[in-house]
């Protein structure tokens, strides 16, 4: 077997224990997750903008992927209820800036409360001698997720080839 194929067989084996995490945990928290009140893709403008501060409508397009009509939609939505303002950028009034309100940084903080209590439950039944592997593995997978947004931002930088 070639490396990369033994590769390609590692991932798909992190990718499957991954998806069966992720049902595992769904299933024992999905009423705290139901009373979030925004669907999927609202939910993902709104964690680019916790995590960003104000963005522009383009970088959101591009952050996402979806067109420019699907996120003036959602940044609409989520705008009505009081999430997130939108204003003209004083620097290109041809470009709309983003921002999170106050209820919409609560919101944030409300939802990183849930992954956070979701999450000491969990480990509080991982052994005491696997903690440390469990901390490794995020701080490597912290790294990478670093690596991949610097790409991509670097993509979004350059524009379209």
């Amino acid at each position: 077997m070639t490396q990369s194929a033994s590769r390609a067989r590692a991932v798909e084996a992190v990718i499957d224990g991954y998806e069966v995490l992720l049902r595992s945990l769904a299933s024992s928290h999905a009423p705290e997750f139901l009373e979030i009140g925004v669907t999927m893709p609202q939910a993902k403008v709104l964690y680019l903008l916790g995590v960003s501060g104000e963005m522009h409508m383009s970088e959101l397009v591009a952050r996402l992927g979806v067109s420019l009509s699907t996120i003036s939609g959602l940044v609409d939505r989520i705008v009505d209820q009081g999430l997130a303002t939108r204003r003209d950028d004083p620097a290109d009034r041809r470009q709309v800036v983003v921002a999170l309100t106050d209820r919409g940084t609560a919101f944030i903080d409300h939802f990183r409360e849930l992954g956070a209590t979701q999450m000491r439950e969990l480990l509080a039944h991982v052994p005491d001698e696997d903690l440390a592997n469990v901390s490794q593995t995020l701080s490597i997978l912290a790294r990478a997720a670093d690596r991949a947004s610097a790409a991509s931002r670097e993509r979004f930088r350059k524009g379209p080839a």
